[in-house]
């Protein structure tokens, strides 16, 4: 029987630990090798901004929407994009994973950094077309600065006297005005 000296005391150390450290010490590798493993696909062209740009392509634009950003989003002011950006930015922050610790660290930097993905995403959703609320709200604008300059057509002089008769005559029922001067 051949003895790996080096081999053996490894695993006579393990052996011998505390269950829970060793499976720290797993975790903390597991950890490392994921950065790792983030930082090779972000050097090579494959990380986060490489799967952003992937949206842009013809393939995409087969089956899942269409990529390209519509000419009412290139002509709507920015602050319309960005607001919908900042609640999208909420949507987003509540759909990422709650155990993060080991992706984006532990406390208020790890949040910090989720914060930081998800306000980017969102970002991203908002310049290709979001999901219509910046859309909308400047369509509301758009309606609401063409009807200032119109008169309100929807009431007219009937309209008005009828409307004077129904507070008189609410006036006269609750608080009884004008009683006396019937009497």
């Amino acid at each position: 029987m051949a003895i790996s000296p080096p081999s053996d005391l490894v695993l006579d150390v393990v052996r011998a630990a505390d269950p829970t450290a060793v499976q720290e010490a797993q975790a903390k590798l597991k950890a490392s090798k994921a950065a790792f493993a983030a930082t090779s696909l972000a050097e090579s062209g494959k990380g986060f901004g490489a799967a952003m740009n992937l949206i842009d392509q013809p393939a995409t634009k087969a089956g899942l929407g269409n990529a390209e950003t519509p000419k009412k989003i290139a002509e709507m002011p920015d602050e319309y994009r960005k607001f919908e950006a900042s609640i999208l930015q909420n949507f987003v922050n509540s759909m990422l994973p709650k155990e993060t610790e080991e992706i984006y660290g532990k406390g208020s930097a790890g949040e910090f950094w989720k914060s930081m993905m998800a306000e980017k995403i969102a970002d991203e959703m908002s310049k290709k077309g979001g999901v219509g609320i910046a859309e909308q709200m400047y369509s509301q604008a758009l309606n609401r600065i063409e009807r200032q300059g119109e008169i309100n057509a929807s009431t007219d002089e009937t309209d008005r006297s009828r409307a004077m008769s129904m507070i008189t005559d609410f006036e006269r029922q609750v608080l009884g005005v004008g009683k006396k001067n019937e009497a």
